[in-house]
């Protein structure tokens, strides 16, 4: 009796290995484990450290500032609008106060994901904005906000990519380093007065060719010239964007989702006219 029940025991055994060795790589428990490879020690070790998501407890409604930049460099005496411009050297004494002074840059979505979800923020958030899409956004700015570990936001015009203003290569890289890819219209066109189908190409059409090059959501948009009216804004809307920067000055407002205001960083300005332009539009 007791070596039927042995060789029993040893013949489930048998059958029981068996059938785990067909079972576990077709899947056992909803994991596919023959297509996949064992974690290594970098994925643990960035799923570990993964930060949490803080929320706000109480009112998530505070005001942010966004920084309006064009071109970082020295406008040559026949540039056209030497008022886009500010100085290298100014936009990283720029940067350089900004971080003495406890701002941390961040990303419009960041700031939308805070307004609507409670998603904290850091204690002194401010988004520097770069408008069209120059070279100097990939030589100039990349490496300064880099070595801080912060993002800026590229509101790009899709006509703009291209050797002489910026790459998709280039683009790409900003990406890589964290930052946010928003759309200015396919040609730079004043949108006020267009007739519909050509307003639904510059704003919808912008958004599709830039979501199609780049693969990311191209959720807010930027008005050229911060030209709009009523018909503008709804066009916005239309095309599934969350929200729109204007040249309006100020701070962004969470009930101006569509009409953000931003504060202009002149030429003249260097770091100390930032800061006052900070302590003013703050009251």
């Amino acid at each position: 009796m007791s070596r039927r029940v042995s060789v029993g025991v040893l013949l489930l055994a048998f059958v029981g290995g068996a059938v785990l060795a067909v079972a576990l790589p077709l899947g056992w428990f909803g994991h596919d484990t023959s297509r996949s490879a064992p974690p290594t020690t970098t994925t643990v070790a960035a799923r570990h450290h993964r930060p949490a998501v803080r929320r706000v407890k109480g009112p998530h409604y505070a005001p942010v500032p966004i920084l309006m930049y064009h071109v970082l460099g020295t406008p040559a005496a026949t540039a056209l609008y030497p008022g886009l411009f500010v100085n290298a050297a100014d936009f990283k004494a720029q940067v350089a106060w900004l971080a003495a002074h406890g701002y941390h840059a961040v990303t419009l979505r960041q700031v939308f994901r805070y307004w609507r979800a409670a998603i904290a923020l850091p204690p002194k958030p401010v988004v520097l904005s770069f408008d069209d899409g120059y070279l100097s956004d990939y030589t100039v700015a990349l490496p300064v906000l880099r070595r801080h570990r912060w993002p800026g936001v590229l509101n790009l015009v899709v006509h703009n990519v291209r050797p002489g203003d910026i790459t998709a290569l280039q683009v790409r890289r900003l990406i890589a380093a964290g930052w946010e890819i928003d759309a200015h219209t396919v040609t730079h066109a004043d949108l006020t007065g267009l007739d519909p189908t050509r307003l639904r190409y510059e704003v919808a059409g912008s958004r599709a060719a830039l979501r199609r090059m780049f693969h990311q959501p191209v959720a807010f948009f930027c008005y050229p010239v911060g030209h709009y009216d009523a018909a503008v804004i709804a066009a916005v809307r239309a095309a599934g964007f969350l929200g729109a920067t204007t040249e309006n000055p100020g701070l962004g407002r969470p009930t101006d989702a569509y009409t953000l205001s931003r504060i202009r960083v002149d030429y003249a300005d260097g770091a100390g006219g930032l800061a006052r332009k900070l302590v003013t539009v703050r009251g």
